[in-house]
């Protein structure tokens, strides 16, 4: 019997700044046919007809409608991580596309990052390890205080899966949880870690030590926290993103942090990412930037790249899709 060949599956390229990990690919090219764009390009004629999916690795390579209009028999689109506003999807659902995301594989990860950075910034780690190691320090003063975690109040904005993974951790440090979302959780499981709801956010602003931005980027929730959103806030709160840097108005964030509207800020996202060099943000030293990490674990990105090939046999085979995106 002829050996059926392997499905021609679009990526960006292998290794490099933002290509698919080398040992990945050769993981996938166990399953498909992996075609870089640069080859894409190169031999667009024969090639544009055998391509049936893409598979996006940090958000390359860009789906546009010029790519879309090249490819009469894609079928899915699969893409890496829980965040799917680089796509854009009803240009995609015009094309009959399928689309998938990795959204529960990082959630663990990134939970522990938004208790991370929580704990980095309250306790004052990044200041503590420069003086530790400074060839200046001569002595650690003893009036060098950070602040409390537990027992006190955590505000989570979108208690989506990654959010709840968040309120799971934050009940070992005895903390009281408010939270808010479109929908309140069910009862059982706002029990299960003492969840409040707020139905207002403005509630939640109000009363938390610590507000973690846990929501996808919509047109609804970009630049959410604002100026007006920010001085809710107390004098002594801490805003902690882990979810899209556009998700607050930065411009906003630096005018409360230079005025003590708010006490600090913990950062794995920005925009743009990674902020130019001299952005003011870089020089606070109330302030904690990471270079979008969350879900950047081995075994998580390994666990990314199994849903993605999941996505993308089910997808060919006209099967239900694992972690479709409703589009």
């Amino acid at each position: 019997m002829e050996e059926q060949e392997l499905p021609y599956v679009l990526i960006d390229s292998v290794g490099g700044k933002h290509g698919v990990y080398e040992e990945h690919a050769e993981f996938l090219e166990k399953h498909f046919h992996l075609i870089t764009m640069k080859e894409y390009l190169e031999n667009k004629n024969f090639l544009s007809k055998k391509i049936r999916a893409i598979y996006i690795w940090y958000h390359k390579p860009v789906i546009n409608e010029e790519l879309l209009q090249s490819l009469p028999n894609l079928k899915i689109v699969a893409s890496s991580g829980a965040g799917i506003d680089h796509l854009d999807l009803n240009l995609l659902s015009s094309y009959g596309i399928k689309v998938s995301s990795t959204p529960s594989v990082v959630s663990t990860d990134t939970a522990d990052m938004g208790m991370a950075l929580m704990l980095a910034s309250s306790r004052r780690l990044v200041e503590g390890y420069q003086m530790a190691v400074s060839p200046e320090t001569e002595f650690f003063p003893a009036n060098w205080l950070g602040a409390e975690v537990s027992n006190t109040t955590l505000g989570i904005v979108g208690m989506g899966t990654i959010g709840y993974k968040v309120a799971q951790r934050a009940r070992a440090f005895e903390m009281k949880i408010l939270y808010h979302n479109r929908n309140p959780r069910n009862k059982e499981e706002e029990r299960a870690v003492e969840a409040i709801y707020c139905k207002k956010i403005d509630d939640l602003l109000q009363q938390s030590d610590f507000v973690l931005l846990s929501v996808n980027l919509t047109p609804q929730t970009h630049k959410l926290i604002g100026k007006r959103e920010l001085e809710l806030m107390k004098p002594t709160a801490t805003l902690i993103n882990i979810s899209r840097g556009l998700v607050v108005d930065q411009d906003a964030l630096v005018e409360a942090l230079q005025n003590k509207v708010i006490k600090a800020a913990a950062l794995d996202v920005t925009y743009p990412e990674p902020l130019p060099r001299d952005h003011p943000l870089l020089k606070m030293k109330n302030v904690i930037i990471t270079p979008h990490i969350g879900s950047a674990t081995k075994k998580t990105r390994r666990l990314m790249m199994e849903n993605m090939i999941e996505s993308i046999q089910a997808g060919l085979a006209g099967l239900p899709i694992p972690n479709e995106v409703s589009q």
